[in-house]
C-alpha cells in the first residue's frame, strides 16, 4: 500500500490540490488510488498524533486508520491532504525553525505504516511572503514573541527537509516551490495521484485560470488544441508566455505588511530562499518538481 501525505505548507494552494484530486476521484479509483474525503481523516489524525505523544503506536493502528480512510475499498494508493498534519499555523514558525513537529510526525507515520510505502508531498514558499502571512494569522502577542525571538533570515526550508530525512529516512519526499505552482500544477497533481506524465486530468489548469484573464485562458486552450504534440516542458514555456501577456496583476500582487519589511529586506530573504531551494535539490531522497 502506498500512503501519500500532502502536508502543506500553510498559505500555499489552500486545498486547491485536494479539490482537483477529488474532481478526478472516480477516474483515480479505477486506477487503484483513493482520495478520501477530509472528514474521514483530518480529525482522526489530530487525535492519533495526540495519542502518540503518550505512547507507542497501537499494533492494530494501521488497520484501524486504513479502515477509517477507505473502508473496504481495495486500492493500492491512498492520498491524504491536510495543512495541519504538522500542527496549525501557530506551529509553522517555532523554536527558530519551520514546523518543528514535522520530522517527529513523519517518523510516527512511518512507524504506523512500517510495511507500506510512505510518501510526503509539500510546497514551500519564499519566507519573504510566507512569514508575513503566517504571522497575520496569529495573535498580536504570539506574533510579537516570534519576531523578538526568531532570526527570520536564518529560517531554512532545507533544515526542515534534513530533519525529516534524518528521522524518517524511509519516507519519499517530493517538494516544489509555491511560486512555480501555476507552471507545474498538472505535474504536481499527477505525481500525487501516481499517474504517468501527460496523463489527462480534470482541472489541470485550474490554478492558471485564477491568475489569467478569460481572454488569455481562451487563447491558451486554443493554442494547446492546435498543438497537441507539446511536451510538458514546452507547455510550461507556453504558460509563461501567456502569463506575461494575460496575467491578472491583482491576483499576483501580495501586500506584505510587517514592521521593517522593506524592499531591501524582501530582496535579501528572496536571495536566501533561492540558495535554499538549490540546497534542497541536492538532498538525497528528495524529488524536486521544477518548471
Amino acid at each position: 500500500m502506498q500512503l501519500v501525505f500532502h502536508t502543506g505548507a500553510h498559505a500555499t494552494d489552500e486545498d486547491r490540490l485536494l479539490k482537483t484530486l477529488l474532481r478526478n476521484a472516480d477516474d483515480l479509483s479505477a486506477l487503484g488510488a483513493a482520495i478520501p474525503r477530509p472528514v474521514r481523516y483530518r480529525g482522526l489524525m489530530k487525535k492519533t498524533f495526540a495519542a502518540l505523544e503518550e505512547g507507542e503506536p497501537n499494533p492494530d493502528g494501521r488497520d484501524v486508520l486504513l479502515d477509517a480512510f477507505i473502508g473496504d475499498q481495495s486500492v493500492d494508493r491512498v492520498i491524504l491532504s491536510h495543512f495541519d498534519f504538522f500542527g496549525t499555523s501557530w506551529s509553522a514558525i517555532r523554536d527558530g525553525m519551520f514546523y518543528p513537529l514535522a520530522a517527529p510526525r513523519m517518523a510516527q507515520l512511518a512507524s504506523i505504516f512500517a510495511f507500506d510505502e510512505v510518501e510526503m508531498f509539500m510546497a514551500i514558499r519564499n519566507p519573504a511572503s510566507f512569514v508575513p502571512v503566517i504571522l497575520s494569522r496569529l495573535s498580536t502577542e504570539h506574533r510579537d514573541q516570534i519576531l523578538r525571538t526568531t532570526d527570520i533570515g536564518a529560517l531554512r526550508w532545507s533544515d526542515l527537509i534534513h530533519r525529516i530525512r534524518e528521522e524518517a529516512p524511509q519516507v519519499r519526499l517530493t517538494i516544489w516551490c509555491n511560486e512555480d505552482t501555476p507552471l507545474i500544477w498538472g505535474e504536481v497533481v499527477r505525481e500525487l495521484a501516481g499517474l504517468d506524465h501527460g496523463e489527462k486530468i480534470k482541472g489541470g489548469f485550474a490554478l492558471l485560470a485564477e491568475i489569467m484573464s478569460q481572454e488569455g485562458m481562451s487563447r491558451f486552450r486554443t493554442y494547446l488544441h492546435e498543438h497537441p504534440e507539446l511536451t510538458e516542458m514546452q507547455k510550461r514555456r507556453v504558460i509563461s508566455a501567456f502569463l506575461d501577456k494575460y496575467a491578472i496583476d491583482e491576483a499576483l500582487e501580495e501586500e506584505l505588511d510587517l514592521p521593517g519589511w522593506t524592499e531591501d529586506h524582501i530582496e535579501a530573504l528572496t536571495e536566501i530562499y533561492d540558495d535554499d531551494v538549490l540546497e534542497i535539490q541536492r538532498i538525497p531522497g528528495v524529488s524536486f518538481i521544477a518548471p
